[in-house]
């Protein structure tokens, strides 16, 4: 009996035998992937704690730990990246493709996909050019390893990436095809058209933008972009790539894999179940406790996932039945569902503080640094000064759970002390999580990046050993293969958009908008005012992370030069842009609620405008009250 094999995942050629050949070859090779990926994310999580016991040995710790961690990331940075190619999974705005179908959707898949795999393939070919320079550095990694050994997995992973995006551009060989001759002839083009790049530009950019529009992934957009900007201007390309190496081999990267691992471990295990237990039992009796319930498990889960469409996909499952039992209604379920899983980009330790941190502190710099009355742009400071605007957006939405819920009594019953104790202890080791988190975090007996590989393995033994959730082995690879590639899609984007950044401060792009902001607008709530607004569209228009890292740089000198502390202006930007996963008819979060709960938008849209608007007065209170950003870090001397 034949086999069906989906193109989808395994190619093939048509023949039954060929067919059955390539889908064995295909599924070896991504199970390599796969395993070299977990096998990355496991040492990331392990090294920091062998150091951590290493050093109260008379070993002192290992040798160059923390640049062994930096360089796991970027691997695991690179073969996620290939992983989301592969899958069908890099991050894009909200895209026609999903309303395509018949020969539109084919000629639709093959640009977007020929699109993809050219910008990648330029990429690939310049970070050979980077490996080049720096074997011809001879600098040495560790234990003997020369630096350009390790630095072959960024033309490796491009080029994989590039590879997969060929093979996810059609159904059968022949749209493969099709899709590789439109690369060959876009590659030739930028190679060996006599034409000059100036001229090339802006038809290469405006294809860019249709592509874009049409599906294409982010990082091709922003990658291409910035590829195009150093070609026009005769720069050397190899600067993308090296930019893209110097930040996910930052000192405090590691934390983002590492506290999002511990989120995916939750979210695999059987935390969701129990913690809606919890809070069921807590507040489940009460008016608006369902949706309290559903409010307090969505931001608790984003905390540590970092990426608000995960807890949608992962936890809408589960928490869409708490509230219709309840009877709420549909839309306000619906509305409160998809308004809540981006409340836990305020909680520490969610990983857009971390990464605001990181390129804000490196804004403040270069911008010529602060005042005496400003804070220090760290991490420490950053979940400080983003708890208060956290728990005053979680507040307001609860108050909007309990205004639309149903008038008539809860159907959990009368409070329970007894179920209540049930619930927590059976859920104690779950609940007691972002304590593990904050007390390595701030008991400075670690670094970050050790306190968030001791939140990973805590996690894991928790679900994997105490709950038995999860099997070791085989689900802990499945997991750390998984949150690579959500990673993987993450820092590919991130990589990318850093070198788009350099083109910016190379240009002096900030300090043109300094001077032109400073000189247009005089009053500084009037630039708190134009901020939301801009930041609004930032937000519909794109993600959190490479928003972070194209937009901070320019922002931030911009908000020191009207005094604004750039502690309260990196809660300024996480609270508009996570206002903007919401608005209609862009948001993010709209398209993956209408993707899980299967509504058409306009339904979804009418579903959060409560939900948005309640969330808006949150953001203008955070925006013109500062000391609720200032005040906890300038407490506790951060």
């Amino acid at each position: 009996m034949e086999q069906t094999v989906s193109s989808n995942s395994e190619p093939g050629d048509g023949t039954p035998q060929r067919h059955a050949k390539w889908g064995r070859l295909w599924r070896a090779c991504s199970e390599v992937e796969n395993v070299l990926t977990a096998s990355a994310m496991f040492f990331v999580m392990v090294l920091p704690i062998t150091e951590i016991v290493l050093r109260q040995t008379p070993l002192g710790g290992l040798k160059a730990t923390a640049t062994l961690v930096q360089h796991f990331t970027l691997v695991i940075g690179m073969l996620g990246g290939a992983l989301a190619a592969r899958n069908g999974r890099l991050l894009s705005l909200a895209t026609a493709e999903n309303f395509l179908s018949g020969r539109l959707r084919v000629t639709g898949l093959i640009l977007i996909n020929s699109m993809n795999a050219v910008v990648a393939f330029f990429l690939c070919t310049a970070s050979v050019a980077f490996v080049q320079a720096e074997f011809a550095g001879g600098n040495e990694f560790a234990y003997g390893i020369p630096f350009w050994v390790v630095q072959l997995i960024l033309p490796i992973g491009f080029g994989l990436v590039a590879l997969h995006c060929l093979i996810r551009s059609g159904e059968n060989w022949r749209s493969r095809l099709v899709t590789l001759g439109l690369v060959a002839a876009v590659v030739g083009i930028i190679w060996k058209s006599p034409v000059e790049p100036e001229h090339l530009f802006l038809p290469l950019l405006i294809l860019l933008f249709l592509v874009t529009a049409l599906g294409g992934a982010i990082f091709a957009a922003i990658g291409g972009v910035a590829l195009l900007l150093f070609w026009r201007d005769f720069f050397p390309v190899a600067v993308v790539p090296l930019k893209h190496y110097s930040l996910v081999t930052n000192p405090m990267l590691p934390t983002i894999p590492l506290f999002t691992l511990a989120g995916y471990f939750l979210a695999e295990g059987g935390a969701s179940r129990r913690l809606v237990a919890v809070f069921r039992c807590l507040f489940g009796n009460l008016r608006g406790g369902p949706a309290i319930v559903a409010i307090v498990v969505s931001a608790f889960f984003t905390t540590f996932t970092g990426a608000s469409g995960v807890t949608i996909l992962a936890l809408g499952g589960v928490l869409m039945p708490v509230l219709l039992e309840s009877r709420y209604q549909e839309r306000h379920a619906l509305g409160l569902i998809t308004g809540s899983s981006s409340l836990g980009v305020l909680f520490p330790p969610c990983l857009p503080l971390i990464l605001y941190a990181i390129i804000a502190s490196t804004a403040v710099a270069n911008s010529g640094g602060l005042s005496d009355t400003a804070s220090t742009v760290s991490m420490e400071a950053m979940f400080a000064g983003a708890l208060l605007p956290g728990l005053l957006m979680l507040g307001l939405t609860c108050w909007l759970g309990v205004v639309v819920s149903p008038k008539s009594l809860s159907v959990s019953g009368a409070f329970s002390w007894a179920s209540s104790k049930t619930a927590v202890w059976e859920a104690k080791w779950e609940l007691l999580l972002p304590m593990v988190a904050l007390v390595a975090f701030f008991s400075g007996y670690c670094t970050p990046v050790e306190a968030a590989a001791i939140t990973a393995l805590y996690a894991f033994i928790v679900e994997a050993w105490v709950y038995r959730d999860l099997r070791p082995l085989r689900d802990g690879v499945r997991v750390m293969t998984e949150c690579g590639l959500l990673v993987g899609g993450v820092l590919l984007i991130l990589g990318v958009a850093i070198g788009f950044t350099h083109y910016l401060v190379v240009e002096q792009i900030p300090d043109r908008a300094v001077a032109w902001v400073t000189g247009t607008i005089q009053s500084r709530w009037l630039f708190l005012l134009a901020l939301n607004v801009f930041l609004l569209a930032v937000g519909c228009l794109m993600d959190i992370f490479s928003a972070i890292i194209v937009v901070v740089p320019l922002i931030v000198p911009i908000g020191i030069a009207f005094g604004v502390d750039p502690i309260h202006l990196g809660v300024i930007f996480l609270a508009n842009l996570q206002l903007g996963y919401l608005t209609p008819p862009v948001g993010m979060n709209l398209f993956l609620a209408s993707y899980r709960f299967e509504k058409p938008l306009p339904v979804v849209y009418r579903s959060v405008i409560p939900m948005f608007f309640v969330l808006l007065i949150g953001v203008l209170l955070i925006t013109y009250v500062e000391p609720l950003s200032t005040a906890l870090p300038r407490l506790l001397g951060k």
